[in-house]
């Protein structure tokens, strides 16, 4: 199913978290990793777009789709999934996260997202009609503005390489 354009924004906010998450596997799969610097890109990356993305769908997006009876047990399990992600996101800005740890959050972010794009946009777009769609999107539009628009690229502080 193509995907309504006033879901697009938060589909490519989506890919953004999704890279962050092919490169710690990537990096996982190398050995030996740098913890601290990953939970900085992991920090940075929650600031900088994933934060703001949380709250804009927990605003906007879930009270829509709870409209529809059938969309709402997956809106439970979605803000279940933002509460263990922000647990994990705290985890990172603290530095408690070991590599079992990461490794764990890649794929409950993965998962997370696939739900999403898989289950509830793909459910909105069946159960609601164009004008509620687009209502969405511009309320989507307002709430998402101070995320970044670009997906944050590793610096100095964050060289997300594996140790050689």
């Amino acid at each position: 199913m193509l995907r309504d354009p006033s879901l697009i924004p938060l589909s490519r906010q989506h890919q953004h978290a999704l890279a962050l998450c092919v490169r710690l596997d990537r990096a996982l799969q190398t050995g030996e990793i740098d913890l601290q610097a990953w939970q900085s890109e992991i920090q940075l990356q929650f600031e900088s777009e994933i934060e703001v993305h949380f709250a804009a769908e927990e605003k906007e997006l879930f009270p829509a789709a709870e409209k529809f009876p059938q969309l709402q047990h997956l809106v439970s399990e979605l803000l279940v999934d933002h509460a263990e992600l922000r647990n994990c996101f705290s985890r990172a800005v603290s530095r408690s996260l070991d590599r079992q740890s990461l490794a764990s959050f890649g794929e409950k972010l993965v998962m997370h997202i696939r739900k999403e794009e898989r289950q509830l946009f793909e459910g909105m777009q069946r159960v609601m009609s164009s004008q509620e769609l687009a209502a969405v999107g511009s309320a989507l539009d307002e709430a998402l503005k101070n995320a970044s628009q670009a997906c944050t690229l590793p610096n100095e502080a964050t060289r997300l390489q594996a140790k050689p």
